[in-house]
């Protein structure tokens, strides 16, 4: 992905809203809680504190950051051996992302459920012609492509930043 595709991506959604998946989100979350933490929890230890910087800056420049019910309960699984006061900092955060609801009959109704999954396939339904997507997770965002909803690979911006 080009420097110019990006900034157009973001310029095309800044007014509608970022969907991000739950690696990026949980990513977000536990360095908004204690950057210290991302080194040494392993559900983000294939992240850095660059990367959280990196993820929160390139989410201030969207109105709001959408969600789905299936992103937070996987965002709050994956943080089920964190400390008490980040689920605290998590309760709060949640009150301001922007949280969609998806019908799992809709989600699974999607061409790529069985391949994906019902998380996936919820950003799926709900991105279309709506959100961009920011995700981590390859599978997705080749799927998300051949779909033709706008995706953004985070490793694709850390190529940017390096």
């Amino acid at each position: 992905m080009s420097g110019s595709v990006l900034a157009q991506l973001v310029s095309k959604y800044q007014t509608r809203g970022v969907l991000v998946d739950a690696n990026i989100l949980l990513l977000y979350m536990v360095g908004g809680y204690d950057r210290k933490l991302i080194d040494i929890f392993k559900r983000t230890q294939s992240f850095n504190v660059q990367d959280y910087k990196l993820v929160a800056a390139f989410l201030s420049v969207f109105r709001g950051i959408v969600t789905t019910p299936n992103i937070l309960t996987e965002v709050s699984n994956l943080s089920a051996q964190l400390p008490t006061q980040y689920f605290e900092r998590f309760r709060l955060q949640i009150q301001v992302l922007n949280e969609a609801y998806v019908p799992s009959a809709t989600a699974s109704s999607e061409r790529y459920f069985a391949r994906c999954g019902l998380t996936d396939a919820g950003i799926m339904a709900l991105a279309k012609d709506r959100f961009l997507v920011l995700t981590d997770d390859f599978r997705l965002s080749n799927v998300l492509a051949a779909i033709g909803v706008d995706c953004i690979n985070f490793n694709h911006i850390r190529t940017f930043v390096w």
